[in-house]
């Protein structure tokens, strides 16, 4: 399918000179869709969301509006926003952090006026040392302007920001985690019920917890109306959405084009995006939304970037990570790196994620390293269906995250699509691969 005309919303201010000050923002329109949230009531803002069918940009694609909607009484209430982005192959909301600081910010007051909330959180991954000294200059220019603190813009509104810096977990990227972390203590996801943020979030309050990508949105949307950005996409996948391609493509980076408009061939293939595979090679599989997404092979590549389309075909979008795997991979190496890293930053709270991950590594590598069994295959489905019990997607719970079941996706998607490749590292004791 052709590339739509589209034009971008949370990247447009990108490659403007200094695109992080608040003079560049200024300069561009920034601020403009606060100042306009302000002549408005919070349902009205709220509404304009629910209309556009904004769905979160950080993986669960839950509907923003919808999530603002459930907020429990009493108030006050508190916005976090997240920006941990620890995914592998993840690098869009980065980008947002060091290049365009401002719009989250405004984002985040336009999030804060709809909700009722006076004090807001944006935590921010530690590693991304860039991202936090330029989100707290701006955050600095943002109080000077007026944008945030008291009486925002003259009005009766009035909001505290905080930068908060993470510290490097992975599993902090979990909402409930990611509270925990706030609060001070060890990153650990909360059970839920009755942990729903919503309901009893950070401190024991209402909370309110988006993306940084999600919130981007927000001044764009307050601006031309919430029916503009429904009006791009097909469905439930509205609006645009910025996809992070990596891997065995010629232009790897971020894009941002319009939702169920675009294919998965498109963003590899076309010109101006992927550039097609590196080296004339072809294709042999793709992750399409995160490591924690099941895998899919060349037959699914002309596929939407949808979020039912790409449900129902037995993956998600997820973070918004699109890994591509040429010809020359070995299948093995992959699934077992990516275990690796999940049993690496299991949080150990839950046996079969962190007893589970680390049985699964084990036998990854001794396969990987041509001292695998036959029997292994079977072991490594044993392993996993005590994981994510039917091995289906979306995974069963046996977790208090996702964490735990979303680790079986690259072995089980390895295993039945090239289970060949498995039995060679056993059979010929080595990797073909070298």
């Amino acid at each position: 399918m052709p590339l739509t005309d589209a034009a971008p919303i949370v990247t447009r201010r990108i490659g403007n000179a200094r695109s992080w000050t608040l003079s560049s923002y200024l300069d561009h329109g920034g601020y403009q869709g606060l100042r306009k949230a302000l002549t408005m009531a919070p349902a009205d803002i709220t509404a304009e969301v629910l209309t556009s069918n904004l769905l979160g940009r950080g993986g669960a694609g839950f509907e923003a509006g919808k999530k603002w909607s459930m907020l429990a009484k009493p108030r006050p209430a508190y916005v976090v926003i997240n920006g941990d982005e620890s995914e592998p192959a993840t690098f869009k909301d980065h980008m947002l952090l060091e290049n365009d600081p401002h719009q989250i910010i405004e984002g985040t007051v336009i999030c804060a006026l709809a909700v009722g909330a006076a004090q807001a959180f944006i935590f921010v991954r530690g590693e991304f040392a860039l991202g936090i000294e330029r989100m707290t200059a701006a955050l600095n220019e943002a109080y000077a302007h007026g944008a945030v603190g008291r009486n925002i813009f003259g009005s009766d509104f009035s909001i505290d920001l905080v930068i908060h810096p993470g510290a490097g977990a992975y599993i902090c990227g979990e909402e409930t985690a990611l509270i925990e972390s706030l609060e001070g203590k060890r990153g650990f996801p909360r059970i839920k019920p009755p942990f729903f943020p919503a309901a009893i979030g950070l401190y024991g309050a209402p909370t309110i917890v988006n993306n940084v990508e999600t919130v981007s949105n927000l001044p764009w949307i307050v601006e031309n109306g919430g029916a503009a950005f429904a009006a791009l996409g097909i469905g439930r996948s509205t609006g645009t959405r910025i996809f992070s391609l990596s891997g065995h493509v010629n232009r790897p980076g971020n894009y941002e084009v319009e939702m169920s408009k675009v294919s998965f061939r498109d963003l590899i293939e076309d010109p101006r995006l992927g550039g097609g595979i590196r080296n004339g090679n072809k294709l042999k599989a793709f992750i399409p939304g995160g490591a924690s997404a099941p895998w899919f092979g060349p037959d699914q590549v002309d596929l939407a970037l949808d979020q039912d389309a790409v449900g129902k075909a037995g993956s998600m979008l997820g973070s918004g990570s699109i890994v591509v795997m040429d010809e020359t991979t070995c299948m093995v190496r992959a699934a077992w790196r990516i275990t690796r890293f999940f049993h690496r930053e299991s949080c150990g709270q839950c046996t079969p994620c962190r007893e589970g991950s680390g049985w699964l590594d084990k036998i990854m590598r001794r396969i990987e390293e041509g001292a695998g069994r036959e029997s292994d295959l079977d072991l490594l489905f044993d392993v996993c269906d005590n994981i994510a019990p039917g091995l289906s997607w979306p995974p069963r719970q046996t977790t208090i995250c996702v964490l735990g079941p979303s680790i079986p996706s690259s072995i089980t998607s390895g295993v039945r699509m090239f289970r060949d490749e498995f039995l060679t590292h056993v059979k010929e004791g080595a990797c073909p691969y070298g």
